[in-house]
């Protein structure tokens, strides 16, 4: 697993990414995960997904091997008051979240349940 972490937002809670993400992806992927603010986030979002909000959690597949995660701090960090989460477990649980998408998960019952495993796993909660 080779996993590259940058950020152009100020602040993001230190978690065991690394752990997580040989736990869900493998031993053979690339990933790269960014933490941005809210203007290229929704720029991003607008550009690849046409929509116009910002978004908490972007993941990209790039190829079987490959992909990105974007998360947007400032707005996990709104959303995870209203779902009583701290903003670190929140955006532990939007990093899981994403690499279920990459792995090919949908929204449904069967995400849900594997992220309830993982973000118990992890202490997420």
């Amino acid at each position: 697993m080779d996993i590259s972490i940058t950020h152009t937002a100020r602040t993001y809670p230190r978690l065991p990414y690394h752990a997580i993400a040989h736990d869900i992806m493998g031993d053979s992927y690339t990933l790269s995960l960014v933490f941005i603010g809210a203007t290229r986030a929704e720029a991003l979002n607008r550009t690849h997904r046409k929509k116009t909000y910002v978004p908490n959690v972007l993941s990209f597949p790039l190829n079987a091997t490959t992909g990105e995660i974007y998360i947007t701090p400032t707005e996990a960090k709104k959303e995870a008051r209203r779902q009583n989460l701290s903003a670190k477990n929140y955006i532990g649980f939007l990093f899981i979240h994403g690499l279920l998408h990459l792995k090919g998960y949908r929204h449904g019952a069967t995400m849900t349940t594997a992220e309830e495993r993982y973000v118990s796993k992890y202490n997420l909660k």
